[in-house]
């Protein structure tokens, strides 16, 4: 860590002072609802285990939410981070914001995770666009997508199940 002698010479440019502000990047766990962990990590190895955790933990969402799921290296969930919320039949969605919290967490790989309120789990040609823009940022830094699951009433559609990834 630099001294303040160190970060007031780097901020000092021909006599004039700049003022910098600092920022610490800090990690907060969402509080459970008081549920106790049984020690227990749950490991996402299917499609069907992805939207069982996404239902239950979208059950009642009226708007488009785009979710990811945080995974170490063997798989196990680190955290689920809502991304964005959106209306009933889009959301915005930024590789900046969906790799911000897997960075931050250490994640191996994420999985992405989003419901459309319409019920209807079919892909839109938006869908499909946004999970290649995320894929290429994924290779970028390192942090691999396994899969993109789509939500509805009674059914999931898998990307990667249907061959899109």
């Amino acid at each position: 860590m630099a001294s303040k002698k160190q970060i007031e010479s780097t901020i000092c440019e021909e006599g004039n002072w700049y003022w910098v502000p600092e920022y610490k990047v800090m990690l907060v766990r969402d509080s459970n609802g008081g549920a106790k962990a049984t020690g227990k990590k749950k490991t996402l190895t299917t499609p069907d285990a992805v939207a069982e955790i996404f239902r239950t933990y979208l059950d009642g969402a009226d708007r488009e939410h785009f979710c990811i799921a945080l995974l170490d290296r063997k798989g196990h969930i680190l955290g689920i981070n809502t991304v964005s919320i959106g209306s009933l039949s889009s959301s915005i969605v930024h590789p900046r914001e969906v790799f911000k919290p897997a960075i931050v967490i250490g994640a191996a790989s994420i999985i992405l995770c989003h419901n459309h309120p319409s019920g209807d789990t079919t892909p839109s040609k938006e869908d499909l666009e946004v999970t290649n823009r995320l894929i290429e940022a994924g290779k970028i830094i390192g942090i691999e997508i396994l899969d993109h699951v789509i939500i509805g009433d009674d059914d999931f559609c898998s990307l990667k199940a249907r061959g899109f990834i």
